[in-house]
Parts: structure tokens; C-alpha cells; sequence
């Protein structure tokens, strides 16, 4: 099959606003592919590369990209994949130029499609509207599935490219592969942000209230003497966190899967910094001495499986239940069962008085839904603000095409240049999206930039005047921007034309967040 099917179908499915349209797109391809194709064709299409990282940054990409494209498609699906394969297994000295070689071989043989699908996917920025949840729905309605089962077999399965081939070689049969069990690595449930206790507790007659912690979440998989913990995105991680799985020896149990949270502990009992911990996943050496000055502590939450029994389709006090039995108190993330507004406020109150980033709220009548955002999990936080000036804007895709929508924010300095600190396209309306398009257009720092998207041209540079209010988690330490810091879940909460860019914020407001951040978790006064 020629790679251009698949960049054809790519690009209509970005192009089209209606999910009906991405879905009947989707439809046509996936009755075309042959078998052996199906799980990467279908790994492309949600934007994902069938071999994981291939080791390609921004900078090879800059240097690989072509100065023109091909006219006429030169590569088959089989073609780019053994491209993919040949990046992904060089190494030694000398490898990064022959990475670079191969891809640029691949570029310069592209069509404009072909390359504009091979860039996005390549910097993680597919963002074509059909990412899984659209694919979910074009296999279960192009098999005449119910959609329930196939969203259920891809979520318990964790890869969406071996429920479709599954289902597209077997029908019905296919789905009863996709069954809870030990070291398949199930997709984590999620939780819905709420702005307030009483919004949390919306709708849920029986609620317990945890602590939420800043820790990596963790899957905790068992099986007689055989311990595996998965990460978050359902990487191994086992050979990083020893302390994880010698907690998991520990409780009686012949299998289980866990869900729950592991972090490094500051002097006051606190989480430390998210990044702190992350240090301690993928790294392979000195992981003893690693935990020799550092241990990591566990907390969990959710029991999904326990003796060959799948839980998650249980309430969760029924789950919860089986987890106080298996789980020592301490390894236990901390929980109340609140029956009033006034109790969840005060739980609140007080994780963020102990310095905790805030709570989760969850229903007890609730099943484990892997992988979907369930209003059975609800989160609070607070949100710091700040006021920020746009340094520039990228052109969206999707619903968003035609649209000024990923914003490059940036913080002044002490003289007076503005520092990037992040992006965003979180929090934007479509009537927000309009007038900042519009606004950000007039402020273009090269008049002669056109006013639509253009191929090679998705950044928009502006002059810094516009200030926008962003709300977001926390600061944390970052070499991607020049700052040397980044907001992590940034999104926009308002436009202030209140303020000019000299009253924005500054860098040293952001490194005073920061640096208070670091303060409380480390339990300093």
C-alpha cells in the first residue's frame, strides 16, 4: 500500500470539523488495509510510531526537512516503516549523522502530504481529530461492534492497533482476547478537573476524598514471586523502582494489579517535586545508590484485579475493601469518606495546608473506567495565575484549522526582553479563538506572512503587546525554554486588555513561584 493513502487520509480527517465526516474517512482506509498493515497503519493514525522513540529530535528534523517535496509519491507503508526500524536500531558512534541520513532520504522522497504527515507525527503534533477516540469509533462502526466493547478491549488491552486488528480479522471473536489479566498493563483511569469542593461533589450521592500527591503514577502488577510496575504511559519502569516492587512482595496475594502513586519524600513528609522523582524512571545504573540517598515511598489507591478476579467493573468501596485487606495502612494513599460540602472543604484545606497539591474526590458507587476521563474522579487544586505576554502563535488543526491557536508565552526579563516559558492551547473558546486570531494577524512581526496556514510556515512570531491571564499547576525546572523553567498544565483563563506588556509578569515573579513551590514541599519555613 502507498504511504500516501494513509497521508491522504490523515490530512482529510484534520480537514474535516464534523467527527461524523473523520469517522466515515477512517472507515474507507480500514476497509482497504491488508492484514499484515492494520496495527501500524492503525498506530499512524492515532499518532503513534509502532517502534516507540526513534531517537529524532527538533534539530535533525529542521536539518532533514527538504527544500522542496516530491511531486509523485515514492514510498510504500513498508517503505517508511523499515525507514522507522533502520533510525530506531542505529547506534554507536557516528549514529546520530546516519539517523539523519535516513531521514532525510525519507523526507526528500515525500510528497507535500506525505511530509506534512511525517512532521507532525515525528514531533508528536499529529493533532488531526482523530487521534483514539475517533479511531475507536471508526472500527466499531465499520465492524458493526457495539462501541462500548471496542472502547473497553482497546482500554484493558492498552493498544488500540492489536484490538483493530482483532476485530477487523475476526469480528466479535476478536474482542474476547482483550480480558483484564496480569502484566497487560491496563490505561489509567482519569479525573475531571473541578473548580471547587461543591463541584466535585456534584452528582455523587457516596463520596471518599483522597489525597492527591505529586508523585508518578504507577501500576503495580503481581503474579506469584513475579513483580512488574508499569508507568503511566504503560512503559516497564520495574528495573527503576525496586522499593515499588519489594512493597508488592509484601502483600498476600498470589496476583493482583494495583493502582497508585510513588514519589520521593521530603524532610516534612511531603511529596517532593514531581521532576525530582522522574529522575529516578529510566535510569538504569546506580539505581541502588539512587535509592541509598533517596528512596521512594508508595501510596495506592485503586485494586483492579485480585486472585484471577477482575475488579474494575465493581463500585469502588467494594474495590476499596479488598485494598484495606491487601495493603498495609501506610501504603494506603490517605482517604476520608465525606458526607456534607463542609467536610470535603476542610479535607481540602487541609492537604494544602500540609503542602499537598490538592485532592481527588471520587464517587464510591463508581467503576474503574481505564483510560476514559470519568466524572467518577473528580480533581481539585489550586491553580496559581499569571499575567503573560504571547510571544507568538502556531496555526491549529481540526476543529481549529484557519485558527491562531497554540500560544508561545513568554515572562519579562530584567532588562526588559521577553522569556519563553511554555505554550498552551488549553482554555480557548471559539469565540476567543476568532478575536485572538484576528488580534495576533494584526500584530505580525513580518507583515508579508500570509493569513492563513501555509506548508513550512506554522508559527506566527508577533510583536509581544497582547497580556493573557494563565492559569496553571506549578513551575517546574526546564531545559526545553530559555527561562530555565516551564508551567506545567498551562491554560488560558482571559485576556487582559487591562494591561500592558510592562506590567506582565516578570521571570523573577515566575522563579518566586517556583522557588515557594520547592520551600513547601522540602518543609522549610
Amino acid at each position: 500500500m502507498r504511504f500516501e493513502r494513509l497521508a491522504h487520509t490523515s490530512d482529510r480527517v484534520r480537514r474535516r470539523g464534523a467527527r461524523l465526516a473523520k469517522i466515515e474517512a477512517l472507515q474507507t482506509l480500514l476497509a482497504e488495509l491488508p492484514r499484515e498493515l492494520i496495527r501500524p497503519s492503525v498506530a499512524l493514525l492515532s499518532g503513534v510510531l509502532p517502534n516507540g522513540k526513534i531517537g529524532i529530535g527538533m534539530a535533525a528534523l529542521r536539518a532533514a526537512r527538504p527544500e522542496s517535496w516530491a511531486q509523485e509519491t515514492r514510498w510504500s507503508v513498508e517503505q517508511v516503516l523499515a525507514t522507522f526500524d533502520g533510525i530506531a536500531a542505529t547506534k554507536g558512534q557516528g549514529s546520530k549523522q546516519r539517523k539523519l541520513d535516513q531521514l532525510s532520504e525519507l523526507l526528500s522522497g515525500a510528497t507535500e502530504t506525505e511530509g506534512d504527515f511525517l512532521l507532525r507525527l515525528l514531533i508528536g503534533e499529529l493533532r488531526q481529530g482523530a487521534l483514539e477516540g475517533v479511531m475507536i469509533d471508526a472500527l466499531a462502526r465499520h465492524t458493526e461492534l457495539e462501541l462500548e466493547r471496542v472502547r473497553r478491549a482497546a482500554m484493558v488491552a492498552g493498544d488500540l492497533s492489536a484490538v483493530a486488528e482483532a476485530v477487523l480479522t475476526r469480528g466479535a471473536a476478536g474482542l474476547e482476547d482483550f480480558q483484564v489479566e496480569v502484566f497487560r498493563p491496563l490505561q489509567p483511569m482519569l479525573a475531571q478537573p473541578a473548580e471547587s469542593a461543591a463541584e466535585a461533589l456534584e452528582g455523587i450521592d457516596r463520596a471518599a476524598i483522597d489525597l492527591k500527591l505529586d508523585g508518578v503514577r504507577v501500576q503495580i502488577h503481581r503474579r506469584g514471586d513475579e513483580v512488574r510496575i508499569y508507568s503511566r504511559r504503560l512503559n516497564d519502569v520495574t528495573r527503576s523502582v525496586p522499593e515499588v516492587v519489594e512493597a508488592a512482595l509484601r502483600w498476600p496475594a498470589s496476583s493482583f494489579i494495583a493502582d497508585g502513586e510513588t514519589y520521593l519524600q521530603g524532610p516534612s513528609g511531603v511529596p517532593l517535586p514531581f521532576q525530582a522523582t522522574m529522575s529516578r524512571f529510566g535510569r538504569r545504573t546506580d539505581v541502588e545508590e539512587a535509592r541509598r540517598k533517596s528512596p521512594l515511598e508508595v501510596r495506592i489507591f485503586d485494586l483492579l484485579y485480585l486472585e484471577d478476579q477482575d475488579l474494575t467493573e465493581r463500585p469502588l468501596a467494594e474495590r476499596w475493601r479488598a485494598l484495606e485487606a491487601l495493603v498495609g495502612d501506610g501504603e494506603l494513599v490517605p482517604r476520608r469518606i465525606v458526607d456534607s460540602l463542609e467536610a470535603a472543604e476542610d479535607f481540602f484545606d487541609e492537604a494544602l495546608d500540609q503542602g499537598h497539591e490538592g485532592a481527588m474526590v471520587k464517587d464510591l458507587d463508581s467503576d474503574y473506567k481505564a483510560g476514559t476521563r470519568s466524572s467518577g474522579w473528580k480533581k481539585l487544586k489550586t491553580a496559581h495565575t499569571l499575567d503573560l505576554v504571547v510571544l507568538a502563535a502556531e496555526w491549529g488543526s481540526g476543529r481549529r484549522r484557519g485558527k491562531l491557536s497554540n500560544l508561545h508565552l513568554g515572562a519579562r526579563s530584567e532588562d526588559g526582553e521577553f522569556v519563553m516559558l511554555g505554550k498552551t492551547f488549553k482554555g480557548l473558546t471559539d469565540r476567543l479563538l476568532e478575536w485572538q486570531t484576528r488580534e495576533l494577524l494584526a500584530r505580525r512581526l513580518d507583515p508579508s506572512q500570509p493569513d492563513h496556514p501555509v506548508e513550512g510556515s506554522w508559527v506566527v512570531p508577533v510583536r509581544p503587546e497582547l497580556v493573557v491571564e494563565i492559569a496553571f499547576n506549578n513551575v517546574q525546572s526546564s531545559s526545553q525554554y530559555p527561562g530555565g523553567m516551564a508551567l506545567r498544565f498551562a491554560r488560558v483563563k482571559r485576556y487582559r486588555d487591562d494591561k500592558s506588556a510592562e506590567q506582565a509578569n516578570t521571570l523573577e515573579d515566575v522563579r518566586a513561584v517556583f522557588a515557594k513551590e520547592l520551600e513547601t514541599t522540602r518543609g522549610s519555613d
